[in-house]
């Protein structure tokens, strides 16, 4: 089966010099970190130890800095302008990625159109998340078709709505936020023509530098002088529920130091707090933990695919719906930290789903 994979790439100029390609010196430098050795570097990215150090001798000429300290007893590290560079490479990844998966998906069929006639393929429009992530990983291993886009969960209802995909990714908090969250979103489900397949259960919360430097235990904290908060876009379900969770606990959005600021993916804004350019950010727990962070657990929610009833009879649904049964897949995302399979697979009516508004509905 046919698979396209796009990366991000950046290049860096300077002056009348040609540009700095970043992708060989990048990964040398990942590798410098975390092995504290330049031979070592250079073998894991196939690079000459003798080219190696010539990429890095260039860089430090353009740069006019040193890149790499070497001291007796304590091996190879990185400068802070190197650490800068490999910083930046994650939040770039972490922020595009979803779109440069979603657009690879979306080339995926374009060309397989031509080449195959059409083939027929499950359409996924969902909210970025990792034990989604960890399903598309698994449904392109055993070459089921699939179409990806990855897009806000309200998005992804209307879209669901408009017969526009097959599966809708959302999530709704479990407990006091739960019954807003959803009058959120029936405006895209109906419950007569639409049923659930349970996902995951996961934790969302505060994430904070290793060591929570600044003492941050809630929310409260977010109104502090020289706090730096790191949000999610407009639409996404994480921000509808910092949005409650403040409304909740009256604190005006305009007191938090960067509310307005609008990041893509939980991986986008733990990484935002790792590389130092900002403090806390509500996210799931694997985020945190990705980049190193301490986590502070505030709510639980249940992450959902919603799809039209009518399509539980087709086929490549009813393998889809397989394979979220199996114990493989329940595997991987109990492995995710904070994530629970104890209902994955489980498919429901929206009223089994969510009794009370099912009946007001």
């Amino acid at each position: 089966m046919l698979r396209v994979h796009i990366r991000p790439h950046w290049e860096i100029s300077f002056h009348n010099e040609p540009p700095l390609d970043t992708a060989a010196l990048l990964g040398l430098l990942v590798g410098i970190h975390e092995t504290g050795s330049i031979a070592h570097a250079a073998k894991n990215v196939k690079l000459s130890y003798r080219y190696a150090w010539g990429l890095l001798r260039e860089a430090e000429r353009l740069f006019g800095q040193q890149l790499i300290d070497s001291g007796r007893g304590r091996g190879t590290q990185l400068t802070p302008l190197a650490q800068k560079l490999v910083w930046a490479d994650h939040r770039i990844a972490a922020r595009l990625s979803p779109t440069l998966d979603s657009l690879a998906s979306e080339l995926e069929n374009e060309l397989s159109k031509v080449m195959q006639g059409g083939l027929q393929k499950v359409r996924m429009d969902a909210s970025h998340g990792f034990a989604v992530a960890a399903l598309t990983g698994f449904l392109n291993r055993i070459e089921l078709p699939v179409e990806l886009r990855y897009r806000a969960c309200g998005d992804a209802l209307a879209a669901l709505a408009q017969r526009d995909c097959d599966l809708a990714g959302f999530h709704v908090p479990v407990g006091r936020f739960e019954q807003r969250t959803l009058a959120h979103y029936l405006r895209w489900l109906d419950p007569a023509q639409h049923c659930l397949v349970h996902i995951a259960r996961r934790e969302q919360g505060l994430m904070v530098a290793r060591g929570n430097p600044l003492h941050i235990e809630g929310l409260r904290d977010l109104t502090r002088a020289g706090v730096r908060f790191v949000n999610r876009q407009v639409g996404s379900g994480t921000r509808l529920l910092m949005e409650m969770m403040l409304s909740e606990a009256n604190i005006a959005p305009g007191s938090v130091n960067g509310y307005n600021s609008a990041e893509f993916t939980h991986s986008a804004v733990a990484a935002y707090i790792a590389s130092g350019m900002g403090d806390v950010g509500l996210g799931v727990r694997p985020a945190a933990a990705r980049f190193n962070l301490d986590f502070i657990p505030l709510s639980e929610e249940r992450y959902f695919f919603a799809l039209r009833s009518d399509a539980l009879d087709e086929p490549l649904m009813r393998e889809l719906l397989a394979i979220l049964r199996q114990e493989t897949y329940h595997a991987m995302v109990d492995a995710l930290p904070g994530y629970d399979a104890r209902d994955t697979g489980i498919i429901e009516s929206m009223g089994e789903a969510f009794p009370e508004p099912a009946r007001q509905a």
